[in-house]
């Protein structure tokens, strides 16, 4: 079992960090809001520079109060992952066009933290569909989310396997696969499904660690009956490093959802 302390950080930053800024539980707003197309590229710099800057001001200058989109979660969030990650650096792009004509945007976040013996690394990615007003951003849906957090001091690289989104009650992998021959190496980890509690409130889960006998960790499950979202965490140890993921999927009762 790893340590407890190296659990939080692994665990109380990874498995939740992929819900940075502009990545709380929101429904997808209505579509008879009028300006529910994709943000103009001004308003795609200013969440950047809001992002980035030092202070709250630029970002709560930017959110706007909705059903179902806090802005006050959102800068809490932002608050908390800079306290993990005090360097943690923002870039925002135009995402891809999604089959109904929205346009999203994507964010990448990246970042570093020193809790000793061990140096960790942030890598976490998120596509979303914005809707806005009057220049300010009062709705959101998430599309696709993860986040890798991993120690700095070795060469693991690891590929992860899952899918974007699955149907309700469909059986689907969930796979962390070790890009490197094992040589002997002895690897541990673990996989556990945050609620969304833990997820809206940052909670560490106790995650079980256990030997691995193959080349990562691999486990199917399911998903769940209703429509929403299933959030993993996942932590591998090797020899040449640890690392932690979350990945969100979403979870649709049509197979026309499936893809955006």
């Amino acid at each position: 079992m790893l340590h407890r302390a190296l659990l939080s950080v692994l665990l109380g930053v990874g498995a939740w960090v992929g819900m940075t800024p502009l990545a709380v539980q929101a429904q997808q707003p209505a579509a008879a809001r009028p300006e529910a197309a994709a943000p103009v590229s001004p308003l795609l710099q200013s969440l950047e520079v809001a992002l980035n800057a030092p202070g709250d001001g630029p970002l709560e200058a930017l959110l706007q109060s909705a059903p179902g989109f806090d802005p006050a979660a959102i800068q809490a969030r932002r608050q908390a992952l800079r306290s993990r990650f005090p360097d943690a650096r923002w870039s925002v792009t135009p995402g891809p066009t999604l089959a109904n004509g929205r346009a999203t945007v994507q964010l990448h976040v990246t970042g570093s933290r020193k809790q000793a013996p061990f140096a960790f690394s942030l890598e976490a990615d998120q596509q979303l569909a914005l809707t806005w007003s009057g220049g300010r951003i009062n709705g959101e849906e998430i599309l696709r989310e993860q986040s890798v957090v991993r120690t700095t001091s070795g060469d693991l690289e690891v590929t992860l396997q899952v899918p974007d989104a699955v149907l309700t009650g469909q059986r689907y992998d969930v796979d962390l696969i070790i890009d490197q021959p094992l040589q002997g190496s002895i690897t541990a980890g673990g996989l556990i499904a945050l609620t969304p509690e833990q997820v809206k409130t940052f909670e560490t889960p106790i995650l079980p660690m256990g030997p691995l006998y193959g080349g990562g960790l691999f486990k199917t499950v399911q998903a769940p009956a209703s429509p929403g979202a299933q959030t993993w965490a996942l932590v591998l140890v090797h020899p040449k490093g640890i690392v932690s993921v979350s990945k969100r999927v979403r979870v649709v009762s049509d197979r026309a959802q499936l893809t955006p």
